[in-house]
């Protein structure tokens, strides 16, 4: 490295080349601080295109070239169910029972009254098991058949519940 540094200072004092050295005095883009450098008057010019693109580029990306469409549109039953298959809604619970086999009974008796409603049980407050009726996305869709349920079972009640998108009503 010394070599090639000596054999350049070697080229300029015997004036092959000659530096046209000056003196830059820039500001700091980021923080605005000054800044004071000694250079060729060739690699100012240079430094200074560059900068002037840059301004150039600068301004033609502040300048909007896309539109976002946004869709407010509210979503359909079937662009919510392909998004999200399981999806909170409501089931009508239709007894809490103490034992498994009650709730067998009592699941039996319910899908004889009413064969086109499903039922299921939910083991998952053991020794308790609830016996829930129907996927409803609200409340009020659900009201029909709660006022149908009712008839035959008095504690029957509209509750939160996760439910399949595809079978609510």
């Amino acid at each position: 490295m010394n070599k090639i540094l000596k054999g350049i200072s070697f080229f300029v004092l015997m004036g092959f080349y000659t530096v046209d050295a000056q003196e830059v005095v820039k500001k700091d883009t980021l923080k605005g601080t000054v800044l004071t450098m000694t250079m060729d008057s060739k690699v100012e010019g240079l430094l200074s295109d560059l900068e002037e693109k840059c301004d150039r580029m600068n301004e033609l990306e502040s300048k909007p070239t896309t539109k976002v469409v946004v869709n407010n549109k509210p979503k359909t039953t079937e662009e919510i169910c392909r998004d999200n298959p399981r999806i909170m809604g409501f089931r009508i619970q239709v007894a809490v029972v103490k034992s498994n086999e009650e709730s067998n009974e009592v699941k039996a008796y319910f899908r004889s009254k009413f064969p086109n409603i499903k039922a299921i049980t939910d083991a998952s407050l053991r020794p308790n098991y609830k016996i829930l009726a129907g996927s409803y996305f609200t409340k009020q869709s659900a009201s029909a058949d709660l006022a149908r349920i009712k008839q035959y079972f008095k504690e029957a009640r509209a509750v939160e519940y996760y439910i399949f998108c595809q079978e609510g009503k």
